[in-house]
């Protein structure tokens, strides 16, 4: 057990109880105990499995390729459309992680059988992701823009992509996409 995890766990409140019953449980598995991004992390050889983490209303248990999990009690949840790889099982009390314990016992270990296989998510290309119209319009408009757009990074392309898809209300994904061609322009990223 990490000593970085017990300190984290020291300062926790809502969700105190319910991380030291998914850490008890996570660590029978033998994987690497550590914290990430300010969270505990555990991995098998280096190799991110799952992630305990909280929100305001519920905390999870995050399966870095929960979308490679057959999920037979069905209590995966996708975190937000744009999340490919990941899946979350979520709980609101500690006695949910005690109600679930032998389905994410079943989940952690076909997790860690997944990342042994060495199976990769078949991640969407940025080809796949749909642009907003006042994008497309943009860059339809400015060959230079085109170009400049094309020599960003994939990832940067999607920051952009989602940013501009956002709002509901055409006249602010017009806004949003006004606002930033210069970065576009620059080579900037959404968050450079």
């Amino acid at each position: 057990m990490s000593p970085s995890v017990d300190a984290f766990l020291a300062r926790q409140g809502q969700w105190r109880a319910a991380f030291e019953k998914l850490r008890a449980i996570v660590c029978e598995t033998g994987l690497t105990e550590d914290l990430k991004w300010g969270k505990p992390c555990y991995a098998l050889e280096g190799r991110n499995v799952v992630l305990i983490h909280g929100f305001k209303e519920y905390c999870a248990l995050l399966f870095h390729k929960g979308a490679l999990l057959t999920d037979p009690d069905h209590v995966l949840i996708q975190q937000t459309e744009n999340v490919q790889a990941a899946r979350q099982i979520r709980f609101t009390s500690v006695q949910e992680v005690i109600d679930l314990e032998d389905t994410v016992r079943s989940y952690l270990r076909e997790a860690i059988e997944v990342e042994r296989a060495g199976l990769k998510v078949p991640l969407k290309k940025t080809a796949d992701f749909k642009l907003p119209d006042e994008l497309a319009s943009a860059l339809s408009a400015s060959p230079t823009l085109q170009a400049a757009f094309a020599a960003l990074t994939p990832g940067r392309q999607r920051a952009y992509i989602f940013h501009f898809s956002q709002p509901k209300l055409p006249k602010t994904r017009a806004s949003r996409v006004e606002k930033n061609l210069p970065r576009i322009l620059a080579g900037l990223g959404l968050d450079d």
